[in-house]
């Protein structure tokens, strides 16, 4: 379902104070329900099973020796250290334990000691990402890379770029290949290069350690042929399924304009997308296929977000924000037009800062 709301459009003072009192009894009446309650157990349970497979996968690994179902013990190892990062996100938004401290070590000790991605580096960029969903040079998920997600970033694109980004929207899913390689260098380049980092010295060596210590151990068990392929796949399949969690969340959805002042319930619901599924999609994307709520109440647990859904839903409609959901394989038809209907910009000279008609239809 499509916004009806043009994706910069000011509401009248009334109409935003009324949101914003809205916004306030919601979150009431969530942390009277008990919703934003730590669930330790639950994320223990879930890191208990992870520890399992993980050390499972490499026993794998260890047992078949020098043979190509290697490449299903790697496939499945990008998939565990996909959920592993899913688990850290969720601890460094504090949704794990009461204390600060305790949801910061783990999610460094998670993300960047098992997943291999700099946790100081990831903190910086989500925190700017929720403060700024989808505004132009704010949000640094729709920063121009191999990507163009708006029309003003397209028509700045200069030789062989317009042609990539006139097919970009197929050209997605390939890339996403790739992420897991880019996410373990801007880590250390960020962890390398930043000005200031709290804890780059903690940082540096343990993921120094991670990202060597895999290849290592691969290289010395597997012929060399089969040790670049078993790498790759392991690679290919993290960011792959990184990314494929990640893209129907926003892309596709209203971007609003830096100068932009909508409020923050309108702002959160505006640009996101949930994805339907129940149960077995929240732990496919680790609560990520509520990105509404999630937005909404960042440190809410994954358990929580699916009785948080009918509140926010119901105070939705009331105020006529729309509530988009659906199906993952209709987001992926959804991102995969928008953006080739961004890269028809590619470019083209970009005049009109009306870009809300490249929102999902």
């Amino acid at each position: 379902m499509a916004p009806e709301r043009t994706s910069d459009e000011s509401l009248p003072d009334g109409g935003a104070t009324r949101t914003v009192n809205s916004y306030v009894t919601l979150l009431k009446s969530v942390r009277s329900a008990g919703l934003l309650k730590r669930r330790r157990g639950f994320y223990i349970t879930v890191f208990v099973i992870l520890m399992a497979a993980w050390t499972g996968t490499w026993s794998g690994f260890l047992l078949l020796r020098d043979t190509w179902f290697q490449l299903l013990i790697a496939a499945v190892m990008g998939v565990v250290l996909t959920q592993f990062a899913f688990l850290a996100h969720e601890a460094a938004h504090r949704q794990v334990f009461k204390s600060k401290g305790m949801n910061e070590w783990s999610a460094r000790l998670v993300g960047t000691g098992l997943v291999g991605i700099s946790y100081s580096m990831w903190a910086q960029k989500h925190t700017r990402h929720h403060n700024f969903p989808n505004v132009i040079d704010k949000d640094p998920d729709i920063h121009t890379g191999a990507i163009a997600f708006h029309p003003q970033a397209a028509s700045t694109r200069r030789g062989v770029m317009v042609q990539v980004t006139r097919r970009q929207g197929w050209l997605l899913f390939p890339l996403l290949f790739f992420l897991g390689v880019s996410l373990h260098v801007d880590s250390l380049k960020y962890l390398l290069h930043q000005r200031k980092v709290d804890h780059r010295w903690v940082e540096i060596p343990v993921l120094l350690l991670r990202l060597l210590a895999v290849p290592i151990l691969v290289f010395s068990m597997l012929p060399l042929g089969m040790a670049f392929a078993f790498l790759g796949v392991q690679l290919g399949v993290f960011g792959f399924y990184m990314g494929a969690s990640f893209a129907p969340n926003h892309k596709g959805m209203p971007i609003l304009p830096t100068s932009s002042r909508t409020d923050f319930l309108n702002r959160q619901v505006l640009t996101a997308r949930n994805i339907s599924g129940g149960w077995f999609m929240d732990t496919l994307m680790g609560g990520l296929n509520r990105q509404i709520e999630h937005h909404l109440f960042p440190d809410m647990p994954r358990p929580y977000l699916h009785r948080a859904s009918g509140m926010v839903k119901a105070c939705c409609d009331e105020l006529g924000i729309p509530y988009t959901e659906t199906s993952l394989a209709a987001s992926y038809v959804i991102v995969v037009r928008y953006l080739d209907d961004v890269g028809l910009f590619a470019g083209e000279p970009f005049e009109c800062p009306v870009v809300d008609q490249f929102r999902p239809r």
